[in-house]
């Protein structure tokens, strides 16, 4: 429900007990663990050079990983809370987004449709779920924690997170056969940054196999950079909710002021 301040009976606002941009919180969401990770590259990067740039093979690295620089003190802690701020909201826009494409299914045509529809809805909303979960392993256990589980949660996060975006994209496109400028832009965005998540998951694989396998100089560090280019077009991806909700808000208030707005509109 698309709630102002503003439109609310003069009567009642004093019964809005708090009131939120959906648009505000979702900006801040994903736009924390970014600058949180330029913060830990900058800091590692300048005075714990020997900590990142120890690789597997010992060959020559430009990059660190960003499992290297969240992975040691004191970046592991900021990395961590910036996470753990994060999550809540993630949870929130993940279900916000389920019921959103739920509530579509009666613009669905033909009718045959609409339950194939509500299993694709459902396979996003649990994709989702997978990818913020993996979020939280790789976060928690580090590659120095214990590196075998990282890796295969982090393996975890990527199919998560390369299906939901591939799913959430045939869920916009099918419910919004005609788009505004809004959603338009969104779904261009989307899928540019899908496109790009996919190139350069195609260069993670290689590169990381010519370091795992063949020691190649500077191939770990053309791994960091496509992990870091991935992170930046999930986070991106992300952050294109406020497209989506550009002007709904988080409110608390009582019920009969809501049922009274929900009269005058």
């Amino acid at each position: 429900m698309d709630i102002d301040h503003s439109t609310l009976p003069k009567h009642s606002n004093k019964n809005v007990y708090f009131l939120l941009s959906f648009r505000k919180l979702c900006i801040f969401t994903v736009s924390l663990p970014l600058f949180t990770l330029i913060v830990c590259f900058i800091f590692a990067y300048i005075f714990q050079q020997s900590e990142i740039h120890e690789t597997h093979c010992r060959v020559y690295n430009i990059i660190p990983s960003i499992s290297a620089i969240t992975g040691i003190s004191p970046e592991r802690y900021l990395w961590r809370i910036s996470i753990a701020l994060h999550l809540g909201p993630r949870f929130l826009i993940s279900e916000v987004y389920n019921n959103y494409y739920s509530k579509l299914i009666g613009d669905i045509t033909p009718i045959s449709e609409r339950q194939r529809y509500l299993k694709f809805v459902k396979l996003c909303y649990w994709l989702s779920l997978t990818e913020i979960l993996s979020l939280v392993g790789v976060t928690y256990i580090s590659n120095q924690d214990n590196y075998p589980l990282h890796e295969k949660i982090f393996i975890t996060f990527m199919i998560s997170s390369l299906i939901y975006m591939l799913v959430s994209l045939k869920i916009f496109q099918r419910t919004h056969p005609v788009m505004t400028k809004s959603q338009f832009r969104s779904y261009s965005i989307k899928k540019v940054l899908f496109l790009l998540s996919i190139i350069c998951t195609l260069g993670l694989v290689v590169f990381f196999m010519k370091h795992r396998l063949f020691c190649h100089d500077l191939a770990f560090s053309w791994f960091a950079l496509c992990e870091y280019i991935i992170a930046s077009a999930n986070m991106g991806y992300h952050i294109t909710v406020f497209l989506d909700f550009p002007s709904e808000h988080i409110i608390i208030t009582h019920p009969d002021c809501l049922s009274k707005v929900t009269k005058t509109n």
